[in-house]
C-alpha cells in the first residue's frame, strides 16, 4: 500500500505562562502511518491530545520534535520544515481538514463558502457550484439557505456546511475532527457515506469519532493516544 502520511518521533508540550510556567506534555514519540484508502481513528480519553495531534498533522500546531512526512505533488515534504507558502499549497491541494466549528468570512453566502476550495484548486465556477449544490442537498441544507451567510445557522447546519466544504475537493489526505458531533442520525449516515467514498477513491483519513456507530462504520483501525503527566517548570 502507498503511505500518504507518516509521522514519527512527534513530541508536543504547552507552557502555561499564566500558571507559573507549568509545562503540559501532550504527547511524546508518536509514530503514525496512514495508507491510501485507509481511515485511522485517534482514540483515547478526553484530554489525551487527540485534537492537538490532528492539528499538528495540519500544521496548525508545530510539534517540539519529530517529522510529519506528506506526499504532495510527487514530492515528500516534512511539514515541520516546510515554508509557510508550502503549507498553504499543501492545504490547498493535498490535505483537507474538517473541524468541529465553521470558520469563514462573515456575510459570504453558503454556496460560495462551499465552492471556494474547489475554485481555488482550478475547478470551473459553474462546475464547483453544481458540486456544492449536490453536497448541500445530500446534507439536507435547504435551498433557501444557500444564498445566506451561515453565521446565523444552527450548530448542526453550520457543521454540515463545514462538511460540504471539506468534501468538495478530493484531497489525498483528510483530517476529520468529530465531523458528526452535532448531527442527527440521517446526516450521520450521509457523512459515513462521504467518508467511505473518499476511502474508495484512495484518500488517507485520520479522524476523531466519539460516536461509536460512526467509528465502527468508517475506521479501519484505532490509534491510541495516551495522556501525559503535567510537570512544574
Amino acid at each position: 500500500m502507498t503511505i500518504c502520511l507518516h509521522a514519527k518521533g512527534l513530541a508536543k508540550t504547552f507552557t502555561l505562562h499564566t500558571q507559573g510556567g507549568t509545562i503540559l506534555p501532550v504527547f511524546n514519540d508518536v509514530e503514525l502511518s496512514v495508507n491510501a484508502g485507509e481511515c485511522v481513528c485517534l482514540h483515547g480519553p478526553s484530554g489525551a491530545g487527540k485534537s492537538t495531534l490532528l492539528r499538528s498533522l495540519y500544521a496548525n500546531y508545530k510539534p517540539d520534535a519529530g517529522e510529519i512526512l506528506i506526499e504532495h505533488m510527487g514530492r515528500t515534504i516534512d511539514l515541520l520544515g516546510a515554508e509557510p507558502w508550502e503549507i498553504v499549497e499543501i492545504r490547498r491541494r493535498t490535505i483537507g481538514y474538517v473541524s468541529q466549528f465553521l470558520r469563514v468570512i462573515p456575510r459570504v453566502p453558503t454556496l460560495d463558502v462551499v465552492t471556494e476550495p474547489a475554485i481555488a484548486n482550478g475547478t470551473a465556477r459553474e462546475k464547483a457550484a453544481a458540486e456544492a449544490r449536490t453536497l448541500l442537498s445530500r446534507l439536507r441544507i435547504p435551498e433557501r439557505l444557500w444564498s445566506l451567510a451561515p453565521a446565523t445557522f444552527s450548530g448542526g447546519e453550520q457543521q454540515r456546511v463545514n462538511i460540504a466544504r471539506g468534501f468538495i475537493v478530493d484531497y489525498p489526505v483528510m483530517l476529520l475532527d468529530e465531523p458528526t458531533a452535532s448531527l442527527d442520525a440521517k446526516n450521520r449516515a450521509t457523512v459515513i457515506e462521504l467518508i467511505n467514498a473518499a476511502k474508495e477513491r484512495g484518500a488517507a483519513i485520520v479522524g476523531i469519532f466519539h460516536d461509536a456507530e460512526v467509528r465502527e462504520a468508517v475506521a479501519d483501525r484505532l490509534f491510541e493516544v495516551a495522556p501525559q503527566a503535567a510537570k512544574a517548570a
